[in-house]
């Protein structure tokens, strides 16, 4: 693949790439994806895939349209286990994709920035959020997440970046992701991999 040829340049990051290759992904109803990367914030992963599960029950495991969503009492989504906050949230996404008439479409062929920007404008999205969006529901190449603690940590460790000063430790991972350039999503997810393991 493209991308391991390319990222196998940085030597101190070769090491880390797996033989398994990182597919990237499309996926349908991304109000659903946006909704799903609000409820695992802060979260580890496997709590926040029982909470997913327990939200798709509620709509016999199928994808919920915004307007189900918004119908859907707070009390209810309570009890799936989000905080009130995130309730506010997932329902503040679809309130906006309905105001704003979007759909699957309409973002797919919007560029990332365009995107990230549009996104952001909702109350309990940023740019974290709208990132996680972008690389594992729209299958985006070259997305970098520095806000991601698991990208951070890893970044740490190997190549030895000092995380206490936040303002040159952002300015040496931008610096070290330069290289990765247009394939930065397939450096992240080898991060996380390996950061995991």
């Amino acid at each position: 693949m493209a991308y391991h040829l390319l990222l196998n340049q940085d030597k101190i990051l070769a090491p880390i790439l797996s033989i398994e290759r990182k597919e990237l992904v499309v996926r349908n109803n991304l109000h659903v994806r946006l909704m799903s990367s609000i409820m695992s914030q802060q979260l580890s992963i496997k709590v926040a895939a029982v909470i997913f599960n327990r939200f798709l029950e509620l709509y016999d495991e199928k994808d919920p349209s915004p307007e189900e969503v918004l119908g859907t009492s707070h009390e209810v989504l309570r009890a799936i286990g989000l905080s009130n906050a995130k309730v506010q949230y997932v329902q503040n996404v679809a309130s906006f994709f309905i105001s704003k008439k979007l759909s699957d479409k309409i973002l797919h062929e919007m560029d990332n920035e365009d995107l990230i920007a549009l996104l952001t404008e909702i109350k309990g999205v940023g740019r974290w959020t709208v990132e996680m969006l972008l690389m594992f529901s729209m299958g985006r190449e070259d997305i970098f997440s520095p806000d991601d603690l698991g990208i951070q940590q890893a970044m740490t460790k190997l190549y030895d970046l000092n995380p206490t000063e936040k303002k040159s430790f952002r300015a040496d991972m931008h610096r070290i992701s330069e290289s990765w350039k247009p394939f930065r999503t397939y450096a992240c997810l080898h991060l996380w991999a390996w950061n995991n393991k």
